[in-house]
């Protein structure tokens, strides 16, 4: 490949995945480093290559692609190896893997987020009052949605050969897509947090590619 990948990355964001993978492909490619505002929002400057001003955005010759989970597909089916691809029988687990992550784990997990935001910027004379009422959504909301999720992965991981969602003998997909939310979780702690979940987040952290990713993508608060 003639041409380095441009990847814009937003630290502490779902960007982190993109980096792994590209480092388990062993692809050459270059860091846009973008850094969140006071407000933990996108920097402006995002929207001069994403009209949502969202990352990660890559950049890949005439291809200009956002959302995390329509690059890492688009870079596996371009520059992946057969290794790197669900075998026949996992291709099912993995493309369901690829659509949960976003579709069903991370919005509950962005909730709670929201949840623990909201008494924290409210006027201080209401905070008391606010944490309480949130403290409570958390309890009888949040929190059982994330031990029927996290019971959901841990069976899944239990049965699958070689701990990878997909049960191939690498990541897959599947795999960089559940990294970000498992990682928020396992860094979040609690009952919720099963014991499969944290050797999966360990496991990929041990990986030498996800090590060389880390250190090129900057400080991340869930490594």
């Amino acid at each position: 490949m003639s041409n380095k990948i441009i990847v814009h990355h937003l630290n502490n964001s779902r960007s982190q995945r993109v980096l792994w993978l590209l480092e388990e492909l062993e692809l050459p490619y270059e860091i846009k480093h973008h850094t969140r505002t006071s407000e933990q929002r996108a920097p402006p400057e995002l929207l001069a290559v994403n009209p949502l001003g969202k990352s990660p955005v890559i950049q890949d010759g005439d291809v200009t692609l956002a959302e995390s989970g329509a690059i890492v597909e688009y870079i596996i089916e371009k520059y992946g190896k057969p290794t790197d691809k669900p075998t026949e029988a996992g291709k099912l687990d993995n493309l369901y893997y690829v659509h949960y992550s976003e579709g069903t784990l991370m919005p509950i997990l962005v909730n709670k987020l929201v949840f623990s935001l909201i008494p924290s910027h409210a006027p201080f004379f209401i905070r008391p009052l606010l944490w309480l009422v949130f403290g409570q959504v958390d309890k009888q909301l949040i929190a059982p949605e994330l031990k029927k999720n996290n019971a959901l992965i841990d069976e899944h991981l239990k049965k699958t050969a070689g701990g990878w969602f997909a049960g191939g003998p690498e990541p897959t997909a599947a795999d960089y897509m559940m990294l970000f939310p498992m990682e928020a979780m396992a860094a979040a702690g609690g009952d919720v947090v099963g014991s499969r979940l944290k050797e999966w987040v360990e496991k990929v952290h041990e990986r030498p590619a996800y090590q060389r990713a880390l250190e090129k993508g900057g400080k991340y608060s869930y490594a």
